[in-house]
C-alpha cells in the first residue's frame, strides 16, 4: 500500500492512495465472509454459497465496494498519522482504477485544519474595568430583596405605576379579533414594559370592576412583523388591583430572608457577594480585551465546513434552552415569522468568530508550548470531588472520556489567558457605580 499526500491547497490536501492487488483481494475476501448470508444461491443454504458461484451469479465486482471501504479506510487512517493532517470533515474519494488483477488506485480530497497566523500578542496594551462597590449598590441589592419579598394586597383604587393588576385582554385588527391575542385574568405589572408601553400606560387609572377600549399602535421595530406599525385595539377588563406592602427592613427581615440574625449581617454578606461579582466581572473584562485583540490580529482562512458545525452547535445549545421553557423549535420559529435559512443565517457570525477564537487560543498553545499535565487534571478534579463529598478516586470512575476532555481544555485556557494577562500591559479604569458598570458589561458581553 503507498499513500502520500499529492497537495494542500485551500485547507484541501489532496491525497493519492494506491492499493496492491494482493491486498485488495485479501479485503474482497474479508468482504465475502461478512456479507455471504445476504446471497440466496439456488442449492445453497444462506450462508453457504461459496464467493467464486455468487460472483459468477452477480459479476466479479459484487464485492468491491464493500472492499474498498475496507482498504481505502485503513489506507486513509494510515496517511493522517503519518503526515499528522488534522481533518475538519470527512473525506471523499475518487477511484481511479479497480480490479482484482490491478487492486486500486484513489485519490482523496479532505478539509483539514487550517493554518493560524498570529499576529502580536505579547505586550499588548489593554484595559481593565475595575468596579468599586459602594454602599448604593447594597443598598440597591437589599431593596431588590424587599420588592421580592412584598405582599400584594388587593386595593379598591384606580390602578397607579407598579401595581400589579388582573386583566382581561382581547385584540382586535381591521375589526377581527387578532389571534394569539386574547387572554384571561392575566397577572400584569404596571411599568415592567412586558406589554406594549403604551398600552400599560393606558391601564394605569383604571378601577377594578371597568372595562373600556383601548386603541395602540405597535412600534415600527416590533419583533411581531404582522403588527408591527398597526394599530390593534385592545378591549380591556380590570378585575383587580394589587398594591405591593413592602416588608420593614430591620432584623426580623434578615431573619426571615437569610441564615442572618441582624439587618447588618445581611448587609455585609451583600457586601461581599457583589465584592466577588465585581471581580469576577473586572477578570472577564480584562480577558475579553487580550481575547478581542489577539483574534483581531490573527489571519486564518476558516473552512465554511467548521462554521457550518459550529452552527449545529449552536443551534442545538438554542433547542435545548428552548425545550427548558416548553417550546420546541418549529414552534419558535412559527412565532417568530424565521424560515430555517434565515434562522441559521443569525448563527454564521457568532459561529465564525467561535471558530477563530478556538483556534487562535490552539495556535498560541502550540506556539508557547503551553500544555495541560496529568497533576493538573488531578488537582482540578479533587476541587469537583470535594464539592461532591466524594474521594478523587471515586469521582473519576464516574468521568466519560469527553468529560475529562472538556476539563483539560478548560484548564487549557486558563493557563493562556494566565500567560498572555502576565505578557500584557495592563490599565485600569476604575467604575465608582459597580451596578451601572455590570449593566454595561452585560450590553457588551450580549
Amino acid at each position: 500500500m503507498k499513500v502520500n499526500v499529492e497537495k494542500i491547497e485551500n485547507n484541501v490536501a489532496t491525497l493519492k492512495i494506491e492499493v496492491e492487488a494482493g491486498e485488495f483481494e485479501k479485503a474482497i475476501e474479508q468482504s465475502y465472509r461478512k456479507n455471504v448470508k445476504r446471497f440466496n444461491i439456488p442449492g445453497f443454504r444462506r450462508g453457504k454459497a461459496p464467493r467464486s458461484l455468487i460472483e459468477r451469479y452477480y459479476g466479479p465486482e459484487v464485492f468491491y465496494e464493500d472492499a474498498a471501504e475496507i482498504v481505502l479506510s485503513e489506507a486513509y487512517k494510515k496517511v493522517v498519522e503519518e503526515n499528522s493532517l488534522e481533518p475538519v470533515d470527512h473525506p471523499h474519494f475518487d477511484i481511479d482504477k479497480i480490479g482484482k488483477d490491478i487492486g486500486i488506485v484513489a485519490t482523496a480530497k479532505v478539509t483539514v485544519k487550517p493554518e493560524v497566523k498570529l499576529g502580536q500578542y505579547k505586550g499588548l496594551e489593554v484595559e481593565k474595568m475595575v468596579y468599586n462597590v459602594t454602599e448604593e449598590d447594597v443598598e440597591k441589592e437589599l431593596k431588590d430583596l424587599q420588592e421580592k419579598n412584598a405582599r400584594l394586597v388587593s386595593v379598591e383604587r384606580p390602578a397607579q405605576k407598579g401595581d400589579v393588576v388582573v386583566v382581561d385582554l382581547e385584540g382586535f385588527a381591521n375589526g377581527e379579533p387578532l389571534k394569539d391575542a386574547k387572554v384571561q385574568n392575566y397577572p400584569l405589572e404596571l411599568g415592567s414594559k412586558i406589554l406594549v408601553e403604551d398600552l400599560e400606560e393606558k391601564i394605569i387609572g383604571m378601577k377594578p370592576g371597568e372595562t373600556k377600549e383601548v386603541a395602540v399602535t405597535y412600534p415600527a421595530e416590533h419583533p411581531n412583523k404582522d403588527l408591527a406599525g398597526k394599530e390593534v385595539l385592545f378591549k380591556v377588563s380590570l378585575k383587580e388591583v394589587k398594591e405591593k406592602e413592602l416588608p420593614q427592613l430591620d432584623d426580623e427581615f434578615a431573619k426571615d430572608v437569610s441564615e442572618f440574625e441582624t439587618l447588618e449581617e445581611l448587609k455585609q454578606d451583600i457586601k461581599n457577594r457583589l465584592e466577588e461579582r465585581a471581580k469576577s466581572l473586572s477578570e472577564s473584562s480584562l480577558r475579553g480585551a487580550i481575547l478581542k485583540k489577539v483574534v483581531e490580529q490573527a489571519e486564518v482562512d476558516i473552512p465554511q465546513v467548521m462554521v457550518d458545525r459550529e452552527i449545529e452547535r449552536l443551534i442545538m445549545d438554542f433547542a435545548f434552552q428552548l425545550r427548558l421553557r416548553g417550546l420546541d423549535l418549529k414552534q419558535y420559529l412559527e412565532i417568530s415569522k424565521l424560515s430555517p435559512e434565515e434562522f441559521k443565517g443569525r448563527f454564521q457570525e457568532r459561529a465564525y468568530n467561535n471558530v477563530k477564537t478556538s483556534l487562535v487560543l490552539e495556535a498560541l498553545a502550540k506556539a508557547e508550548n503551553i500544555e495541560v499535565t496529568e497533576e493538573e487534571v488531578d488537582e482540578e478534579l479533587a476541587k469537583y470531588a470535594e464539592a461532591a463529598h466524594k474521594s478523587l478516586a471515586e469521582y473519576k470512575k464516574n468521568l466519560k472520556e469527553e468529560d475529562l476532555e472538556h476539563i483539560k481544555d478548560h484548564i487549557l485556557t486558563r493557563k493562556i489567558f494566565d500567560f498572555l494577562i502576565s505578557q500584557a500591559k495592563v490599565n485600569e479604569k476604575v467604575v465608582e457605580n459597580f451596578s451601572q458598570g455590570e449593566g454595561e458589561g452585560e450590553e457588551e458581553q450580549a
